[in-house]
């Protein structure tokens, strides 16, 4: 009865083998792995082994001087006081714990052009303040550097500060677990192609194992987005990467000034930069690539209506691109870190009760008033991991609520095979 099926089959099976070969090699997948929910860029000039003690502990002052209680947080921030009053004590244990997330000692924008011996001995003193901080207790699980673009004016000497660090650190003890470097102003897919042998031949020259360099493509171009001939750039330079690109990182203010948009306009709320969000995240969808969000240069600094200004800002945008599956971006100032975590904090935990509910009805085939599918059970599973792994909810909540362990959820999220 099934002859025609069996002998169609093994004839599809032969004719899709090579498409099914480059689907798997090319959308492996959630790599089953923590994402941070922000980079902090400093610059290499005023990075030091404890910036994130000192980054945590503004942050706190900050929040003494200028939003004291849960009430006027609530008030300052525009979000529900019963939500801030679930979240406000996890914050401030948070900046207490572990502050900074992601860390990224900026030799470009942030630094600036310098001699060739001054970046230098800047270079040597960031290997020493990383191998530090990625020991010292609190310290940031992932970190790394941004060095200079591939463009020819910075071409040799961001190539030769990425060398001194990966060097120095392989020297001092060996590449931190969470490092990863940041490839910056990227206008080609020749220059992510040229990444990766750059990666090969440091791997090489210093004695790490093969495949142990990454790195992020921050999109900041318009030529990153879309190239002269009308493809996407940005998928072909995840391809070009060669399996070695964990992150792509939107860059507000250069991709806006590069499109003309007027100083007072740039944001990561702009039409501009949805449009270049969005095909970001068609291009990384399924690639194992994260997504993160920019940066806004509002800072929470001045007197008390400044701050709150400020405070309001970033706690609408960081909740806006979390909405949007953008969890991860960028933050410049220690006053960025209350509202980041309070926003991201809220963000998991009010849904919380809602998909803890669905996770058990598809795992029990219990009918409700959602029927979902395993695309979004996955989903579903991957948001409770994302706020255990911050922070916002315990390991107890999640199993409480969902009524299976972490290892489930894993399965469930497609992290692990189940």
């Amino acid at each position: 009865m099934t002859e025609l099926s069996d002998d169609l089959a093994d004839v599809l099976d032969e004719r899709l083998a090579e498409a099914d070969r480059r689907l798997r090699l090319r959308y492996p997948g959630d790599p089953g792995t923590r994402q941070p929910v922000h980079t902090v860029y400093i610059p290499a000039d005023r990075f030091t082994a404890d910036a994130h003690h000192r980054w945590g502990a503004q942050a706190v002052e900050l929040l003494d001087r200028h939003a004291p209680s849960t009430e006027v947080l609530a008030d300052v921030t525009g979000m529900p006081v019963e939500l801030v009053g679930d979240v406000h004590d996890r914050v401030r244990a948070k900046l207490a714990r572990e502050p900074i997330e992601d860390l990224r000692v900026d030799f470009e924008d942030g630094y600036g052009r310098r001699s060739d011996d001054e970046e230098d001995r800047a270079a040597g003193e960031a290997v020493a303040a990383l191998a530090a901080a990625a020991r010292a207790e609190g310290g940031p699980p992932f970190l790394g550097i941004r060095f200079k673009s591939f463009e020819a004016p910075t071409r040799r000497r961001g190539l030769r500060t990425l060398d001194l660090v990966v060097g120095g650190l392989h020297a001092s003890g060996g590449l931190p677990e969470g490092f990863v470097v940041t490839l910056p102003k990227v206008t080609s897919v020749a220059q992510v192609e040229a990444m990766v042998e750059v990666c090969a031949r440091l791997e090489q020259a210093h004695g790490l194992p093969d495949g142990r360099l990454r790195f992020e493509i921050q999109v900041e171009t318009p030529q990153a987005v879309l190239a002269a001939d009308g493809t996407a750039t940005v998928a072909r330079t995840i391809s070009a990467a060669d399996g070695r690109c964990t992150g792509l990182h939107y860059g507000t203010y250069d991709y806006s000034a590069a499109l003309g948009i007027t100083a007072t306009q740039q944001s990561l709320e702009h039409p501009a930069a949805d449009h270049a969000k969005a095909v970001m995240q068609v291009a990384a969808a399924g690639t194992g690539v994260r997504l993160s969000d920019g940066s806004t240069n509002v800072v929470p600094a001045g007197d008390q209506d400044a701050v709150h200004a400020a405070w309001r800002l970033h706690t609408r945008l960081v909740a806006r691109s979390l909405e949007r599956g953008y969890y991860q971006g960028w933050d410049m100032h220690p006053g960025h870190l209350p509202t980041r975590y309070l926003a991201t904090y809220s963000f998991f935990r009010a849904s919380l009760p809602a998909t803890a509910a669905r996770i058990r009805a598809y795992l029990g085939r219990v009918e409700g008033g959602v029927v979902d599918e395993p695309a979004t059970a996955q989903a579903l599973a991957g948001a409770v991991l994302r706020g255990v792994d911050c922070g916002a909810v315990t390991a107890e909540e999640a199993g409480e609520l969902t009524g299976v362990d972490r290892a489930r959820l894993e399965g469930l999220a497609r992290r692990v095979e189940v």
